[in-house]
């Protein structure tokens, strides 16, 4: 019986444990989609204690608490700091087979050292040692980065934003990449024409123009879009349901702006009409560029009225939808690629049911002028667990190329999230160990090795052309005459 979190970890095999302790647990980590706050990176921020650094926000122990009966007074509410953790540490022995009670140790170890089980009894004790620590400079915002060899770290910003964080981080020379990634849903949300007109006074005064048409809203993204290429953006990310693609002109595009922009409320169709225009025009942009876009698509938020009323957005009240996402995703992409304007996609599925859909959509694009140029993202939200990490994998490896992966993220708003590239990493390595001792992969370790190293690190880093200067295009953008190979725009 092997002890619980021991150096071998979900590794079942030597072949495994060779690639995991050799090769993945080596290479930095690039992490291209996250919630961290800059600013806090900005300010190199010093946490007063575990509850400021390790609850407030994480919607995932939020989620936990209530299902274990905790009052909301405890989660969100007006708690002390204390009580709040020790709550939680209460929920923890209840975690037992959900991916947080692995989180949860992992990250005590790895940032603090501590392999004691998080319980009531443990509670004031790791409060404590915890909490000294986190007084150190070593245990500042940008200290916690360093100690898990973060090189990027790409956070997800809304096209007004002043980027005053991101400009500060880079003239401090910290050594890790801080990034922002473009994330325009509030210009595609014109269901509330209040909300949306209050948002396009915002953008309005960020871009330095009043918005009046739609000519004004392309112009002021452009304008956003261009200043974020020039901080060093590589990246635009959407949050959706699922892809638009109705068919809309430019008439009928510019005939419903003028009517949510006069106050009036959009019908359904108008609705996905415009998205779908302005989703199209937003991802022309990305190619322009040579960006990558993302597409996380599947969630069902704000489930409950009450505690959207009460609390707000993005508090825990999530879950997994079941919208149909084929025939649009199609013909989203095909009518990019016709016009030889798709840029690198990765697309992400938080509905499992539809892994094969995702996986097999893919493949349609991948046109040979980039290697992995539209790519099955990594299992997120409520698949960034084992199981749904091994499926992702899995279903990949069966309907794609595993071995142009651009690899993990973390997509979290915790600066201890950075574990999760190692739970990552190890469930690779043993599926590849899995694989070896079945006869099913030949044990041919420089193959593996070079995989394994590929998928955790290296793809990514050529992929999305982080180290470029600021407002260049990234490398492997040629068009479908191109090369298939990407430029090594840096040396490493």
């Amino acid at each position: 019986m092997k002890p619980f979190l021991s150096d071998d970890f979900l590794l079942q095999t030597a072949t495994a444990r060779t690639l995991y302790h050799e090769v993945a647990a080596r290479q930095p980590i690039i992490d291209y989609h996250c919630h961290l706050s800059p600013e806090q990176i900005a300010e190199d921020r010093q946490f007063k204690n575990l509850t400021e650094l390790w609850l407030n926000g994480d919607h995932y122990k939020w989620r936990a608490m209530r299902a274990n009966g905790v009052h909301e007074h405890y989660i969100t509410g007006a708690a002390l700091d204390w009580e709040k953790f020790e709550q939680w540490a209460e929920t923890v022995p209840y975690t037992l087979r959900n991916p947080l009670y692995h989180w949860t140790h992992l990250e005590l170890r790895r940032y603090f050292g501590i392999t004691e089980l998080l319980n009531k009894d443990s509670a004031r004790r790791i409060w404590e040692q915890c909490n000294l620590l986190l007084a150190t400079p070593e245990y500042s915002v940008r200290g916690l980065l360093r100690r898990m060899n973060v090189e990027v770290v790409c956070t997800t910003d809304d096209p007004a934003d002043s980027l005053a964080a991101h400009q500060a981080i880079r003239a401090s020379g910290f050594a890790t990449k801080v990034l922002p990634t473009f994330r325009a849903d509030k210009a595609l949300s014109v269901e509330n024409a209040l909300v949306y007109n209050e948002y396009l006074g915002q953008l309005g005064t960020a871009a330095g123009l009043e918005i009046n048409s739609l000519t004004d809203l392309h112009a002021a993204l452009r304008q956003r879009h261009d200043f974020f290429a020039a901080q060093g953006c590589r990246l635009s990310d959407h949050g959706l349901e699922q892809l638009y693609a109705a068919d809309c002109t430019e008439d009928e595009a510019t005939r419903i702006f003028a009517k949510v922009r006069e106050g009036q409320a959009l019908e359904e169709q108008e609705i996905n009409k415009f998205k779908s225009a302005l989703l199209q025009f937003l991802a022309e942009l990305d190619w322009e560029k040579g960006w990558t876009q993302q597409f996380h698509l599947g969630p069902l938020r704000n489930n409950s009225a009450r505690a959207l009323r009460e609390l707000g957005p993005d508090t825990g009240f999530d879950s997994i939808g079941d919208f149909a996402q084929g025939r649009a995703m199609a013909r989203f992409l095909s009518r990019l690629d016709d016009a030889d304007k798709l840029t690198k996609t990765i697309l992400y599925n938080l509905n499992p049911a539809d892994n094969a859909l995702f996986a097999t959509m893919v493949g349609n694009f991948n046109d040979g002028s980039i290697a992995g140029k539209v790519q099955y993202g990594a299992g997120w939200w409520f698949l960034d667990q084992k199981d749904g990490i091994e499926q992702q994998l899995n279903t990949l490896s069966s309907m794609g190329l595993l071995s142009r992966f651009v690899g993990m993220l973390t997509d979290s708003r915790s600066f201890l999230s950075f574990p999760r590239h190692e739970y990552f990493r190890r469930i690779l390595c043993n599926l590849l160990g899995n694989d070896v001792e079945n006869g099913e992969l030949p044990q041919d370790m420089a193959l593996l090795r070079q995989l394994v190293r590929n998928v955790c690190y290296t793809n990514a880093r050529d992929y999305f052309g982080f180290y470029q200067t600021p407002g260049a295009a990234p490398a492997g953008t040629v068009g479908r005459a191109g090369s298939n190979r990407l430029e090594q725009p840096w040396n490493h």
